[in-house]
């Protein structure tokens, strides 16, 4: 496992890493999730993300009761919670969900800290951007929660360029803490943000990367091309809305091709797609998904494989899947 600085904060984040969208609570209780856990950290990952968000508060919850179980000392681990959903509930939702203003954000990473058992958490982001709020709001907000030691870190996900830059000018002009990090969705289909739009920011402000769903929500190992099976992500009632992208015919039909060039590596669909993210350099960590160990295990085989993407195996596999992406 290599380590990499996040953008040009002195933060060191392992190349790829875990996250728990999907899986904890929903399919991985907290000994599954200790497990892998344990796992991960035993292969070198050192990143952990999260989100308020995800499971209505209780994926955060299992990861807590996990760093718990562990015992690891604080140091050796950095973790991540992300803000704007809120949590579902019924009734009034003012001030709730959707938003990024200061009353929520404050709040927000109070319920975090509860939820996960920590005193403070080392990375926060703006999990959607707001329209509805001032950035200048957001981002005193998110400075106050640094300057508290509640976070170490914040950034955004999902934003766009312009309002990246107009964050981290209100800061600069300000001097507070600037937003040092970004994380989009980024593989084989949906690369324009990372590789177009955020092209500037990466030399003009240090913006570093830690980008999620690699495998494209599974379409990218290839189960997907004879349909949605029982027991897949595609089959769970909550992520109806990614059946059609699942099953999607031009970019499975583009999967198979990318198999053959994967069996001349020696690898699977999988390792070869996730190992296309990491050899980006502009990317600080390729946040992992996994609901078993071995699941996890198999998708460590990508830093093996990193290293044989040649020029010249990159044009192949860009000539397949450039054609399909957005």
């Amino acid at each position: 496992m290599q380590y990499r600085r996040l953008g040009r904060a002195g933060l060191q984040v392992s190349e790829l890493s875990l996250g728990s969208w999907v899986t904890y609570h929903t399919q991985v209780d907290t000994r599954a999730a200790t497990e892998m856990l344990a796992a991960a950290f035993d292969a070198g990952i050192n990143f952990f993300d999260n989100a308020e968000g995800y499971a209505n508060g209780e994926s955060e919850v299992v990861m807590g009761q996990a760093f718990k179980a562990l015992g690891w000392n604080r140091l050796d681990y950095v973790v991540s919670s992300k803000f704007f959903w809120g949590l579902q509930r019924d009734g009034v939702t003012t001030n709730r969900k959707n938003t990024l203003n200061r009353k929520y954000l404050m709040q927000a990473v109070d319920g975090s800290l509860k939820r996960m058992q920590l005193e403070h958490l080392d990375l926060i982001y703006c999990h959607r951007a707001d329209p509805h709020t001032p950035i200048e709001e957001t981002v005193w907000a998110m400075s106050d929660i640094i300057r508290q030691g509640k976070a170490l870190y914040w950034g955004t996900s999902e934003w766009s360029a312009a309002d990246i830059r107009a964050a981290w000018e209100i800061a600069e002009r300000h001097h507070l803490h600037k937003p040092v990090v970004e994380q989009p969705q980024y593989h084989l289909f949906h690369r324009r943000k990372v590789e177009q739009e955020y092209a500037r920011l990466y030399e003009e402000i240090g913006l570093g990367l830690t980008t999620w769903s690699p495998l494209a929500s599974g379409l990218l190992t290839g189960k997907y091309r004879a349909g949605i099976p029982a027991g897949s992500r595609g089959a769970l009632e909550d992520m109806a809305w990614l059946r059609e992208q699942l099953q999607h015919k031009a970019r499975n039909d583009a999967v198979g091709q990318l198999a053959d060039i994967a069996a001349e590596l020696g690898c699977s669909t999988a390792q070869l797609a996730i190992a296309w993210v990491n050899r980006n350099p502009r990317v600080s960590t390729v946040i992992l998904g996994a609901s078993r160990v071995a699941q996890l295990q198999d998708n460590l085989g990508a830093l093996a494989v990193t290293p044989k993407l040649t020029p010249e195996v990159v044009a192949r596999i860009d000539a397949i899947t450039l054609p399909l992406a957005d």
